[in-house]
């Protein structure tokens, strides 16, 4: 029975369902007629070396095949980016932007109990500003700070930056204060992955862009052709995309490298941009003034060794998250491999329950 049970705990547990002895119980008695005290599978799993405990599994959607290997491609890199020791190969830095809105202030606050939990604060989030910064072990990187007020007060505030104020920050503020020879670290916001206009066609291009790529790339293609095969036959025939923002730093010598979807705990300035905004939070007023006015010093409480430890931090999740996908990865090639055993193999006998040799 061990066998049966095993690939079917890990089973469940590889795709994210919690997993009861009740469960199991249902599984045994549904799949393969065989019914077992509750008791008595508790003894039987411990006895096998399972635990019981609180699930320590990332988000399902992570482990989608697309986004698995984005990740590893992602870990090959960073690994490769160290030395023995531990030290970097080539200096690395992380870019990000947030946004702070006015009214930014602490949910929780000591109160008389005869007055009750009113305070006197705005209704709403209120006008915003938009930080674009970068850092690495060193800290914030020097004269790469960017502030300003966004247009609109609702939305992503993704929605406020685009290509052009992205790519005239990278130039003028980023680029000049970096070493030539860096890894620029960023996620997959949709303004860092403009593509080139010489790069693949996409869905929403028009049949004539279609018929162009392919042209200026030497493949042929026929007049009857419609629009949904000239895009398959792009899509097959497309080398990876190129983007503008790769192109740029390319000429500078800096490489460029995208953490995973829906990794943010990959990104240490994710938590440098918590440490800033828990200090507005605490001193707030209010006001767009003194919200601009606390910016330096809530900009000031990420100190090098803040960025140090966060970064090392950050290292050892990389990791652990290599380790981790080689494990999952042998536990599913195992599963994969293993046959479920019929009924006719097992047997109860009072207190325990096991599988005939055959």
């Amino acid at each position: 029975a061990q066998p049966i049970v095993r690939k079917f705990i890990r089973t469940e547990n590889l795709g994210g369902r919690r997993v009861s002895i009740g469960r199991v119980c249902k599984f045994l008695s549904s799949k393969h007629g065989i019914d077992v005290p509750k008791m008595t599978l508790w003894r039987a799993l411990n006895r096998w070396g399972f635990s019981h405990g609180e699930g320590r599994r990332r988000n399902s959607l992570k482990e989608q095949d697309r986004i698995i290997f984005a990740r590893r491609e992602y870990l090959r890199a960073k690994l490769a980016n160290r030395n023995p020791d531990g030290t970097l190969k080539r200096p690395e830095v992380y870019l990000d932007e947030t946004y702070i809105n006015k009214n930014h202030s602490c949910r929780f606050t000591w109160y008389l109990n005869e007055d009750g939990p009113l305070v006197n604060k705005p209704s709403g989030v209120g006008p915003r500003f938009i930080l674009v910064h970068a850092i690495t072990e060193d800290g914030w990187v020097g004269g790469a700070q960017l502030v300003f007020e966004a247009k609109k007060r609702t939305g992503d505030y993704h929605g406020q930056m685009n290509w052009d104020n992205f790519s005239t920050w990278f130039e003028t503020q980023l680029l000049p204060n970096i070493p030539s020879e860096a890894i620029v670290i960023l996620d997959n916001a949709r303004y860092h992955n403009v593509l080139d206009t010489e790069s693949i066609p996409n869905k929403s291009s028009r049949k004539e862009q279609l018929r162009a790529w392919l042209t200026r790339n030497g493949y042929p293609w026929r007049e009857d052709m419609l629009k949904s095969e000239l895009s398959e036959l792009c899509t097959r025939l497309a080398p990876a995309p190129e983007f503008k923002l790769d192109q740029i730093a390319e000429q500078h010598g800096i490489s460029i490298l995208r953490t995973p979807p829906y990794h943010p705990e990959l990104q240490p300035i994710e938590t440098c941009w918590a440490v800033l905004k828990n200090h507005m939070a605490d001193n707030c007023d209010f006001t767009m003034a003194g919200l601009r006015k606390r910016l330096p010093e809530a900009f000031a409480k990420v100190t090098t060794s803040t960025c140090k430890a966060i970064i090392s931090k950050v290292f050892e999740q990389e990791e652990r998250y290599w380790a981790e996908d080689e494990k999952l990865d042998e536990i599913y090639s195992e599963n994969a491999e293993e046959e479920y055993l019929g009924k006719d193999a097992f047997e109860s006998q009072g207190d325990e329950f096991y599988l005939e040799a055959v």
